[in-house]
């Protein structure tokens, strides 16, 4: 059996952008750095080079008349004049005949001194011979060696100004890529969460802010154009489930909740109930005249009547009870929470009541109908949905046969008489 294998560990976009731009960065400042200290390298070293000829032309002009007259102490005297204060490390004076006339050395006394020395041999032509002239005739030469006090000044200073352009560059190429680097992967990032929300938790409503480079803008807005419609669909889909919801669970004549919605309704309650201790009333309820209204005026005054009798209905109920047409001529009644028997029979009464009014029906007709009402309370007249039904629907049918347009309360279950059939 071979082993599972692992999830491939990706980069991030940013990631890889930034240490891409962060080589090509690092590989440009170092290219230019080393350019540049090249050819401060190359310019010093002429620069020094053209200063040690023309301190070599000065001690010409100085020394000239003391080498025509061979005069070792004015050579020497002229040289170290010239020499100490200038960036000579050594200097001899011959003679026409090569004789050493004068020579002057600048002491090494230090570390620094060596590497300035060091510094002076490696960039340096070393030495450098120049003729003495006198009236157009060589009398003598100058050797000179230079020495890197001010090269080294110079190269420092150099390099010191190098390094820092060098930091600001790297500075500002950093900054400049991040900038870049956000004005990508940040509408990514946003177009990455918005398209997450979408998918995981179907948040259509969320948009993708406008991003700075228009490719990427034009991206989001097409997204965002998606994301439109399907919020549009989702819309048209929760309406539609609603809808269809509403039209399983409601009756379409008189949009009072069914028979399956109220016992639904009538078993979660009563679980409630039997955790809280409380009681609930159950009224059923049946029209006594509908039958003749429905054959003499015709269905269409029938379906009025019943769209009457649910809204009086519901106008004597309180925000929380529950009224449904079980079919036909019947309703029923979810009293929640009850009080007291009494509570439910002055609710009936007022039901009852309401009924005294004549109904208009088309064709200026009116027609009066009344309820019969049975009266069923939980826990004592049943304790579970379809025995508490079944009593109330027991005690309509007593509340019928004693007289139409009344109320019953329901007996204990154990002294109910027996049910007959009604017509």
């Amino acid at each position: 059996m071979s082993a599972s294998k692992k999830p491939q560990q990706r980069r991030s976009l940013r990631s890889v952008l930034s240490r891409g731009h962060l080589g090509l960065a690092l590989v440009a400042v170092t290219m230019a750095s080393v350019s540049l200290t090249i050819l401060g390298v190359v310019a010093l070293k002429v620069y020094a080079d053209h200063n040690l000829h023309l301190i070599g032309r000065s001690i010409n002009y100085t020394v000239e008349a003391a080498v025509v007259f061979e005069d070792r102490a004015a050579a020497t005297e002229a040289l170290a004049l010239i020499a100490s204060t200038e960036a000579v490390a050594d200097a001899k004076v011959f003679t026409a005949d090569g004789e050493l006339l004068a020579q002057w050395k600048r002491p090494e006394t230090d570390l620094l001194s060596k590497v300035e020395m060091l510094l002076a041999n490696s960039l340096l032509a070393q030495p450098i011979t120049l003729p003495i002239l006198h009236q157009g005739r060589e009398v003598g030469t100058v050797t000179l060696s230079g020495h890197g006090a001010n090269m080294l000044r110079f190269l420092l200073s150099g390099l010191l100004g190098i390094l820092v352009c060098t930091i600001l560059s790297a500075w500002s190429a950093l900054f400049l890529s991040r900038r870049l680097l956000n004005g990508i992967t940040g509408p990514l990032r946003q177009l990455a969460r918005v398209a997450h929300a979408a998918r995981q938790e179907r948040a259509f409503d969320q948009r993708v802010p406008e991003a700075r480079i228009q490719e990427l803008n034009n991206l989001g807005n097409d997204f965002n154009a998606l994301l439109d419609e399907l919020e549009s669909w989702q819309t048209h889909l929760k309406n539609e489930n609603e809808t269809l919801a509403h039209q399983a669970s409601h009756d379409s004549l008189t949009d009072l909740p069914n028979r399956a919605y109220f016992e639904a309704r009538l078993a979660r309650t009563l679980r409630k109930l039997k955790k809280a201790d409380e009681k609930a009333a159950v009224l059923f309820l049946d029209s006594d005249r509908f039958k003749g209204i429905n054959d003499t005026y015709g269905h269409a005054a029938g379906d009025a009547v019943l769209v009457a009798v649910a809204s009086r209905i519901r106008a004597q109920l309180r925000e929380e009870d529950l009224v449904a047409r079980l079919g036909g001529d019947e309703f029923a009644i979810l009293l929640t929470p009850l009080h007291k028997p009494e509570d439910a029979q002055r609710i009936a009464d007022k039901i009852i009541a309401s009924m005294l009014a004549p109904i208009d029906l088309p064709h200026q007709v009116q027609v009066v109908t009344s309820l019969s009402i049975g009266i069923a309370v939980y826990p004592e007249h049943g304790a579970t949905p379809d025995s508490l039904l079944s009593a109330a629907d027991t005690a309509m049918y007593q509340a019928k046969r004693q007289d139409r347009g009344g109320q019953h309360l329901a007996q204990d279950q154990s002294l109910a008489p027996p049910v007959t059939l009604r017509s």
